[in-house]
């Protein structure tokens, strides 16, 4: 019958919380750094392989569309064959691919690379927090989330700071190669600290009720409107970080690849934000928090306009403190506009979230070339005064649900 309940859940404080939050912190770290890694050497790819930026950008716009699309359907799984064995295998799988992306020669042999390695990472994010919140007490649920946001934000900066690095004093292929092997060595620690589920138990592999389920969603006008804030959030936000490398390393800058991957170090700031935003979203309600987070993701867009470095980077920074408040405040909006199917509601704004980054950080790429920052800046504004629309009205129908 496979792992039923018995035994105790964790508590905070034990031998078995901190194995477990090591275990989840590492995986979080690697799971983004392997899902966002080819960022800075975009315009390494347009080079190499002589495609153009909005084709380059395809290195991480399939990863994240494979993600959110294979995610729907991780969940369905977990509830069959349980929690460790899907995230470690989605964790080895993916590490796996981006050691054989480091070999690939062709370009399109990397975009297949690249959306295998969604599917893979698509085994994570929901099933890291099912397993937090079926093994652990409740007050130890919310650090132990805490943690695996924290790795994630950490993994994220720290693996496109790597490559930029690495890529610029060795190759492209060589930074891959070390971002695999974190991978694998996070492999091992989420194997050996993870304690098997001792609360799940198996419901079979059914996708019959599933659509339903999603499709359901769809008559909640609240819902609507989240999904539609999800897609033009990371939207907005991945155009961005996508092109401000190539901003950086054209004229009048001309900045070598590891100096202009150093704006990635703005992503601490993010977990700021969530933290910050999340709060004050306690005190004054999610709608009007989360309509203020995008106004401060619009001061920051508008912030990076003028042609200097400071300014580059203090308004991605602040964009960057705007956009992870908004986000922590959507994802605790979808199980609240939710009457039932909580989980499912999660996914669905999931879904389009980085469905929407990778739909509009490809598109950037024409932006780019046929007008340069203008054209990009203006095609992220465009998307954050839907954001900013869709919050508004998400804030007058549900304030502080």
């Amino acid at each position: 019958m496979g792992e039923t309940a018995g035994a105790g859940r964790i508590a905070k404080g034990t031998p078995q919380y901190r194995r477990t939050s090591l275990a989840i912190f590492s995986c979080g770290f690697s799971i983004f750094a392997l899902l966002y890694c080819p960022q800075p050497i975009l315009p390494l790819f347009v080079d190499e392989f002589h495609v153009s930026p909005a084709q380059s950008s395809l290195a991480l716009s399939l990863t994240t569309i494979t993600l959110a699309v294979a995610m729907v359907f991780a969940s369905s799984f977990a509830e069959a064959f349980g929690r460790k064995p899907l995230m470690l295998g989605a964790l080895v799988a993916a590490s796996v691919l981006t050691l054989l992306l480091s070999v690939a020669t062709q370009w399109s042999q990397i975009l297949w690379l690249r959306a295998l390695a969604g599917v893979a990472l698509s085994g994570m994010p929901a099933v890291a927090l099912a397993y937090l919140g079926e093994e652990m007490e409740p007050q130890a649920v919310a650090p132990a989330v805490g943690l695996y946001i924290g790795g994630g934000a950490l993994g994220g900066m720290s693996g496109r700071l790597f490559v930029a690095v690495l890529a610029d004093y060795g190759s492209w292929r060589i930074a891959m190669a070390f971002i695999a092997a974190m991978g694998l060595v996070s492999a091992v620690i989420f194997w050996r600290a993870l304690t098997p589920s001792q609360h799940f138990v198996p419901r079979g592999l059914h996708f019959s009720g599933l659509a339903a389920s999603l499709f359901r969603h769809f008559r909640n006008p609240g819902m609507v409107l989240l999904v539609c804030e999800g897609f033009l959030l990371l939207g907005g936000f991945m155009v961005l970080y996508n092109y401000v490398g190539f901003r950086l390393q054209a004229p009048p800058f001309n900045f070598s690849q590891s100096l202009a991957g150093l704006v990635f170090a703005c992503y601490p700031i993010g977990s700021l934000g969530s933290a910050t935003m999340g709060n004050l979203a306690a005190r004054f309600g999610r709608g009007r928090v989360l309509v203020a987070s995008i106004l401060i993701m619009i001061a920051g867009l508008i912030l990076m306009t003028p042609d200097t470095p400071v300014t580059i980077v203090v308004g991605l920074a602040i964009m960057t403190f705007g956009f992870f408040g908004a986000h922590a405040i959507c994802s605790g909006y979808a199980p609240a506009l939710a009457e039932q199917d909580k989980a499912q509601a999660s996914s669905l704004y999931l879904l389009f979230y980085y469905v929407g980054g990778g739909i509009a950080g490809s598109a950037g790429g024409l932006f780019w070339s046929s007008a340069g920052w203008p054209g990009v800046a203006l095609f992220s504004g465009l998307l954050m005064t839907g954001t900013l629309i869709a919050g508004v009205l998400l804030a007058r129908r549900a304030p502080s649900q």
